[in-house]
């Protein structure tokens, strides 16, 4: 008889079983960046905080779903209350778009998130990665004020 709770046929481990092989350390290394624009807070655009502050949660939100099955993701949505994520800014939207590009030419998984009805890119976020796979094509921009 297996120890521990029931799982179907197919499901991963739970996560708060593996912590014992050493996964927990790894799982707390696991971070998701979520880039915004910052020239939509700022003239002539002039959004309110929460409206710009929606535009993020709304990609973290499409990454973390898109990538739901991704052992990453779901070790990173294990961790609760210790979840690590880093907002970062790209100046506008052509920058916004430049990441993507880079983004997608390396094979990291992310979502762009484009408000409607407006049709306007104003955030992207990747699924939660541990850092040093993403850090690199992060580095050159600012944290988000």
């Amino acid at each position: 008889a297996a120890s521990g709770p029931y799982l179907p046929v197919g499901c991963a481990e739970p996560y708060s079983s593996m912590a014992a092989a050493g996964a927990a350390g790894a799982a707390a290394s696991l971070v998701q960046y979520v880039v915004l624009r910052g020239d939509l807070a700022r003239p002539p655009l002039s959004w309110p905080l929460g409206a710009v502050v929606a535009q993020g949660c709304h990609a973290a939100l499409a990454a973390s779903h898109a990538h739901r099955q991704h052992p990453d993701t779901r070790a990173y949505l294990e961790l609760g209350g210790a979840m690590r994520t880093v907002v970062l800014e790209a100046p506008d939207e052509a920058a916004l778009t430049l990441l993507a590009e880079t983004l997608k030419q390396h094979s990291i998984d992310h979502e762009v998130w484009t408000e409607q009805p407006d049709n306007m890119t104003t955030c992207l976020a990747l699924r939660p990665y541990p850092k040093e796979q993403v850090h690199q094509h992060l580095k050159k921009l600012k944290l988000l004020k």
